[in-house]
């Protein structure tokens, strides 16, 4: 049965293979379930059932994209777009975390929408590659400064704005895991966030600088105090609609870049280099934020992890199938999750801007048509505090200088679309 659905035996793999990858798979991502309720409960959520519903969406979602396409990859609440839910939208724009989800939701109905119209694989298509580039390398630095920030290694500081905090113990432990991250990455450890995370751990307990667990297993948290909570109308203001775009836009690059680049690597591209089922895992992806955002949680996106298992050797949806199983079951070590402090989770938000920043050797700075709105755009995320404004100054950025140069027709009509909504954003 499982040999006929998931077509195991056609795509060279075995049952055996396709769980030892779905394994690999949850182990490499596994960190998100202690990170993801660090970074959100920043904004008042309750953590415990921030941790539920994280195991939740992440094994709901990647179920779906199991059974629906049939490919080994995983999804779950996407890193960089919870930093932008908790820290600029609730944080900076001091919306309501109910808003915030809303805002969230517009966002997934919208994808749907341009989904099923086929136009999502035109706006890709639409934005320069640097752009794209450059909106990865931007959340990278972002997601880095906060977890800088989270560790106390960077303070807040009257003279310049930032500067370095103390060298505390805990500060000092959050640096030795991300040695240990390093170290890891370097022998090509699977799991090198979520065993650093560990480790760190255990030895702030140890120390006397974290909480030891109350228990090892427990009934998973309720959910109620940020299900369904979500408030739509308040995020239907036209001052929202810079946000929902920009939400919109980093999953849409994040997911499809994972999608196209992890299933090349399994080997699913026909004789053209096309996905064949792409439309059905970009409506799974729309469909798992729609239902991340009605249970509580920031954008679900794709997660690039997955390309541990495909590397493991996963070819179909059941390495998928037990990896979604793993992150429900994850949600009965509730206790253990919660324990976990920001020492021991901010260097796994370091390590990711790490991982985000590789792009950076593909954008040709010595070309300022390319290079300047690609500067601008990452290195106004970090600076402004802001996903969204770094995206305004990289689209208009690039407009304007083509305009200048007489190069207009160079410009797809929805990057000039994009160009003038970003002024508006900036302006309003």
């Amino acid at each position: 049965m499982l040999e006929e659905f998931f077509k195991i035996k056609e795509r060279h793999s075995s049952v055996r293979t396709e769980v030892i990858a779905g394994i690999t798979t949850f182990l490499t991502a596994a960190y998100i379930v202690f990170v993801n309720p660090d970074i959100l409960s920043a904004t008042g959520m309750d953590q415990g059932a921030l941790t539920t519903v994280t195991c939740l969406t992440a094994g709901l979602a990647t179920l779906l994209l199991a059974l629906w396409a049939n490919v080994p990859l995983m999804m779950a609440p996407g890193m960089g777009l919870n930093a932008f839910f908790a820290f600029v939208l609730v944080a900076g724009q001091k919306l309501p975390w109910q808003t915030a989800l809303g805002v969230v939701f517009l966002s997934g109905v919208f994808f749907l929408i341009l989904t099923w119209l086929g136009l999502r694989e035109r706006i890709v298509h639409a934005i320069p590659m640097s752009l794209r580039l450059a909106t990865s390398i931007g959340i990278g630095l972002f997601i880095a400064f906060i977890g800088m920030k989270n560790l106390g290694l960077i303070v807040k500081n009257d003279a310049t704005l930032v500067g370095l905090g103390p060298l505390t113990p805990p500060v000092l432990l959050g640096l030795l895991g991300l040695l240990l991250i390093a170290i890891f990455e370097i022998r090509k450890i699977r799991g090198s966030i979520l065993l650093a995370i560990l480790i760190i751990a255990v030895i702030g307990m140890l120390t006397g600088f974290s909480p030891v667990p109350t228990g090892l297993v427990a009934i998973p948290p309720s959910i109620s105090p940020i299900a369904f909570k979500l408030d739509i109308m308040g995020a239907l203001k036209l001052s929202m609609w810079a946000n929902i775009f920009a939400f919109m836009f980093v999953d849409l690059f994040d997911s499809l870049g994972t999608m196209l680049a992890v299933c090349r690597e399994a080997g699913l591209a026909d004789e053209k280099g096309d996905i064949v089922e792409l439309p059905v895992m970009l409506k799974a992806d729309a469909l798992a934020t729609v239902g991340g955002a009605l249970l509580g949680t920031s954008t679900t996106t794709t997660y690039i992890e997955s390309a541990s298992g495909v590397s493991d050797g996963g070819r179909t949806g059941l390495a998928s199938v037990v990896t979604a199983l793993l992150f429900l079951l994850a949600a009965f070590f509730t206790p253990v999750i919660v324990a976990i402090p920001a020492f021991a989770t901010a260097p796994a938000l370091i390590a990711v801007g790490i991982f985000m920043m590789r792009g950076v050797r593909d954008i040709d700075f010595y070309n300022f048509e390319e290079g300047l709105p690609a500067f601008l755009t990452f290195v106004m995320m970090p600076l402004s505090f802001s996903i969204a404004k770094g995206l305004a100054f990289g689209f208009l950025s690039f407009v304007l200088i083509k305009i200048c140069l007489g190069k207009a027709k160079e410009c797809d009509p929805f990057l000039i679309g994009a160009a003038f909504f970003s002024a508006l954003s900036l302006i309003y």
